[in-house]
């Protein structure tokens, strides 16, 4: 199995199905880990050097912080609805207590902070959707904490494929130092499958190929991205969604298309598939 696939596993004695951190990743900024809690139960997440982005995948939950209770929030009770997630932005050095008001998956996303940013509400009228691409190339978005949004470090979207479609294409990437056209950020995909016995493929390779590897992945797996270009594609009768989280040294998303496949992004493309 690929060093850059975390298969998901039944909730361990800490409530997580996922743990990704540095050091397990063999990278310097991002970290990510998704707790499942029965209704009723909490967990405490202690302050750190680290910003937090609490995203409910799935479920409703009261968050407290030092200053701040948000109480019952959450919208959704699986991903699929499509609905947009609410989300609580943590500064660091405070800590978090999560109790779930129902079922609850939630995605705890981590990077380096500041404490530039007081900790804040981020509900549905927060985030901006967009549709991006075209045709087979075709996938939602949901930008929960976008580069033009106050944060230190995170940057955070979730995207939703419908089955035959690819994402995160054309290939690019994000794993070099060189504004104004690129900067180095570490991504990782958390997968969701519907129906959820369903899979996804994806590919995570570099120009020379001495990264290439390819991969299949189920429900609730992560994808590790060091660097490269990492597409995906759904296969037939299963939707995707993913949450991706990014952290680097420098809060700007700018990547490189690969010149191979830049193509798919033409108006010629484009308009080719607005004629069907």
């Amino acid at each position: 199995m690929s060093k850059l696939l975390s298969k998901y596993h039944a909730p361990d004695a800490h409530k997580r199905t996922q743990h990704i951190t540095p050091q397990i990743a063999s990278w310097g900024y991002v970290h990510f880990d998704v707790f499942e809690l029965k209704q009723g139960e909490s967990i405490s997440l202690p302050a750190s050097e680290n910003e937090m982005c609490l995203v409910l995948v799935a479920g409703k939950a009261t968050i407290k912080t030092p200053n701040q209770t948000f109480e019952n929030i959450g919208d959704r009770m699986e991903p699929f609805e499509r609905k947009k997630p609410y989300a609580v932005y943590v500064t660091a050095q405070e800590f978090a207590e999560v109790i779930a008001d129902t079922d609850l998956e939630l995605a705890v996303c981590k990077a380096k902070g500041k404490g530039t940013y007081p900790t804040r509400l981020i509900g549905p009228d927060d985030i901006s959707a967009e549709q991006r691409g075209h045709g087979y190339n075709k996938r939602y978005v949901h930008n929960i904490l976008p580069d033009n949004k106050a944060a230190d470090s995170l940057l955070v979207v979730e995207v939703f494929t419908d089955e035959g479609c690819t994402s995160s294409y054309p290939s690019h990437k994000h794993d070099t130092d060189n504004e104004p056209n690129e900067t180095y950020l570490e991504e990782t995909y958390y997968h969701r499958l519907n129906p959820s016995q369903g899979f996804c493929m994806q590919r995570v390779y570099t120009d020379d190929r001495e990264l290439d590897e390819c991969m299949a992945v189920y429900n609730k797996d992560v994808v590790m991205v060091p660097k490269g270009y990492h597409p995906m594609a759904t296969v037939a009768g299963y939707d995707n969604y993913y949450l991706n989280v990014m952290a680097g040294p420098t809060r700007k998303w700018l990547f490189t298309w690969e010149k191979d496949h830049n193509w798919v992004n033409s108006e010629a493309y484009a308009a080719k598939h607005r004629e069907k």
